[in-house]
């Protein structure tokens, strides 16, 4: 998936849409670690939340239909 940053003030903000913090178990105002990696941003949550498996199910196949056309070109 690609995201555009935003600025906000001089810095520069990533929005993650809510079914990505769904699936990370992240709320609104969660915390996360970042970690960069070999040229890479890792961003893990400090303290997850416990995802249902039935919601995670469900938020995947709500990514997977929005994104589709994404995720098709990034197959090939």
């Amino acid at each position: 998936m690609i995201k555009q940053l935003r600025k906000v003030g001089n810095s520069r903000a990533l929005l993650l849409d809510k079914a990505i913090l769904e699936l990370l178990g992240l709320s609104d105002d969660g915390q996360v670690q970042l970690v960069v990696n070999e040229g890479s941003l890792i961003v893990t949550p400090v303290q997850p939340a416990h995802v249902d498996k039935d919601k995670f199910q469900a938020c995947m196949e709500r990514v997977m239909k929005r994104r589709k056309p994404l995720l098709r070109r990034l197959a090939k």
